[in-house]
């Protein structure tokens, strides 16, 4: 879940405080009909992040060093759950996202309460200060991550997609990017700031910046965020996302006898 937007203000003029390119339109796609989201991570791993993917049966997996993420086909199916167990093993932890309801004896870790979000009036649009990052800058990312507190990166985490950031005196400041990649759609996330930029609209304008990118190439943008985080939701209802529906976050282990 990205958790870095709550400490920007939604001022207008912080937003625009350096020049941005026109706005690119994006596709519209309706959110009530947008099925594919409601198991995102299972369709962007049997999709566009195939090669990232490890899977056993109906239970599939990012690589370990780019996003603790699993998913399941099914999460109504006991076989789901038991190739789950195989592929990423007993004692073992993992995320997994949409699954209202867990199987008896699965409950151990933590949950959260979410929100996923779709753009539907989003004025993408590139800004001059965006950064493109890549390998090389892992180490400030994870620095910055790990100040900022944006929710999981990993080292690998930058395979996933497109990332950019904004520097201040030669050091990244704030960074946006892209993680799941359903068919159609592309999720932005890892939207942080350090503490003393925030309020000057950096983070905004790395959203729009990602979303620019993901309608070049056709895709949608959407989004998680934790529902407690009020700030940060409010801050992307004022950049055009809008709500499509609740969610529920686990940070679980396998079961030991498994």
């Amino acid at each position: 879940m990205s958790a870095d937007a709550p400490a920007q203000k939604r001022s207008s003029t912080a937003i625009m405080s350096t020049r941005l390119e026109p706005s690119h339109p994006l596709p519209h796609r309706d959110p009530a009909e947008a099925h594919v989201l409601d198991n995102a991570a299972w369709a962007s791993l049997n999709g566009p992040h195939r090669h990232l993917a490890q899977t056993v049966g109906s239970a599939a997996r990012y690589r370990t060093d780019v996003s603790p993420f699993v998913a399941v086909a099914d999460p109504g199916q006991p076989q789901s759950w038991s190739d789950l167990a195989a592929l990423v093993g007993a004692g073992n932890s993992f995320a997994i996202a949409g699954v209202p309801t867990l199987p008896d004896g699965w409950a151990t870790g933590q949950s959260g309460q979410g929100v996923q979000m779709v753009a539907t009036a989003v004025e993408a649009r590139t800004d001059p200060e965006a950064e493109p990052l890549g390998p090389a800058d892992v180490p400030e990312m994870l620095e910055l991550v790990e100040r900022a507190k944006p929710g999981p990166f990993l080292p690998g985490t930058v395979e996933m997609g497109a990332y950019y950031g904004i520097r201040r005196g030669g050091r990244l400041v704030a960074m946006a990017g892209e993680r799941l990649r359903p068919p159609g759609w592309t999720e932005i996330s890892a939207v942080c700031t350090d503490e003393e930029h925030r309020g000057q609209g950096l983070a905004s304008r790395l959203v729009l910046h990602t979303a620019a990118g993901i309608g070049a190439r056709g895709d949608t943008p959407f989004l998680h965020a934790a529902a407690v985080n009020t700030g940060a939701i409010r801050l992307y209802e004022t950049l055009g996302f809008t709500l499509r529906r609740s969610t529920l976050f686990h940070f679980l282990q396998v079961p030991g006898d498994r």
